[in-house]
């Protein structure tokens, strides 16, 4: 029987996510922004959250229907038959998103919810779940529009993400699933020279070395559709293992390379890669991109390059820009670059003709990845390359 889900990403996304989930089986997608809507059984569930580099979350739709008011949206929970889908001793946690809706509190909208579930609960088997907002065992997620109520349960748990290869500890600067979805933009394919000369801690490297072993991303976490009722352990297992026999062995000479200046972030790079199971199809160094040589002939470059808050910062990194706008016309012929930046005059001082921006977010943050495609022309002199950065 299908069931209907809606996978959420970050925004500029969706496309390339409804994709990837029509490669798993999924059926009836189809993308609106900030995620795609599609339906399949309860293994694709499982699927999505193992396979999917592009998803921030798996939700399995359970109910709704059209309200007005917060004793609508009560109602609404409460029709649900909450026991078929949790047990009562799992903790629980509501979240509500909402557009353009009517009511005046969403906080209050999200408590209205929880005392449905509770109240159903205690109706139906004389108990009440627990409410545990930090590490919930399940996670109801509802969303609001002007006239209607969509209830969700999340299959995934912690967001999509959180692969459990990260060891370092502070917040890593790019999402990986948005580092992964660079990768799948890029048009990179696994078997050409790909380079990030600015890794920090590798996060985009490592996304495309787990394409290039074919390493499914959620293989070393856990997922909220275990909590629920209908997971079926045995299949589990089997699924995640034909997953690891599907690995590649790392090749002999890696065709994924990452740098850093910072011996610090090339450490946390090679730590990381080693957690992700990938460290053999990625060489990792420590060299400055602005000396460098080019590992390949041709090639995908992928960057997230850094960009100022305070005064001090913008100005170091508008000194910076024209010098890798010239490493890229004189080292990277054959290359095509691809940029990530949060700030829109910064990627102006490369003084490289655009050949793409595509509007995308990492969390809150609106970014655009800038596309170069780096030509073969004739030098008029020292760092002055005419007709590299051509379209």
């Amino acid at each position: 029987m299908a069931e209907r889900y809606f996978a959420s990403c970050p925004r500029g996304l969706e496309a390339a996510l409804a994709a990837e989930l029509r490669a798993l089986g999924a059926a009836d997608v189809g993308d609106v922004d900030g995620g795609v809507g599609f339906g399949g059984g309860f293994d694709l569930a499982w699927r999505a959250n193992l396979e999917s580099r592009l998803a921030s979350r798996i939700l399995w739709r359970v109910g709704g229907g059209r309200y007005r008011n917060e004793r609508d949206v009560h109602a609404l929970a409460k029709a649900i038959d909450w026991k078929r889908h949790f047990r009562v001793d799992r903790t629980l946690r509501v979240d509500v998103a909402a557009t353009r809706s009517p009511l005046a509190s969403l906080e209050f909208a999200a408590l209205t919810v929880k005392d449905a579930v509770c109240d159903r609960f205690r109706d139906d088997v004389g108990k009440r779940p627990s409410v545990d907002k930090r590490a919930p065992d399940v996670r109801v997620h509802v969303h609001l529009t002007a006239s209607e109520s969509t209830f969700y349960l999340d299959t995934s748990g912690e967001p999509l993400f959180k692969r459990g290869w990260r060891r370092d500890a502070e917040e890593a600067p790019l999402r990986e699933n948005l580092a992964a979805g660079l990768c799948v933009l890029a048009g990179w394919t696994p078997g050409s020279a790909f380079l990030d000369p600015m890794c920090g801690s590798g996060t985009i490297a490592i996304e495309a070395a787990l394409i290039a072993a074919d390493r499914a991303p959620g293989l070393s976490r856990t997922f909220g559709f275990q909590k629920l009722a209908w997971f079926d352990g045995p299949a589990w297992q089997r699924m995640k293992q034909a997953a690891r026999d599907r690995i590649r062995t790392a090749p002999s000479s890696p065709a994924i390379f990452a740098s850093d200046i910072a011996q610090g972030a090339v450490g946390k790079a090679l730590v990381n890669a080693r957690a992700a199971g990938v460290d053999g199809f990625v060489a990792i160094e420590r060299a400055d991109f602005l000396a460098r040589e080019a590992p390949a002939a041709s090639g995908t470059l992928v960057a997230n390059p850094p960009y100022g808050v305070r005064l001090a910062d913008r100005e170091k990194m508008a000194a910076m820009y024209p010098r890798i706008g010239d490493t890229l016309k004189q080292r990277y012929a054959g290359w095509s670059a691809w940029l990530l930046s949060a700030d829109t005059a910064l990627p102006k001082l490369l003084h490289l003709k655009t050949a793409s921006r595509t509007p995308l977010f990492n969390g809150a943050l609106e970014c655009r990845l800038y596309e170069y495609r780096m030509h073969e022309g004739r030098m008029d002199g020292p760092g002055n390359a005419r007709a590299r950065g051509g379209q």
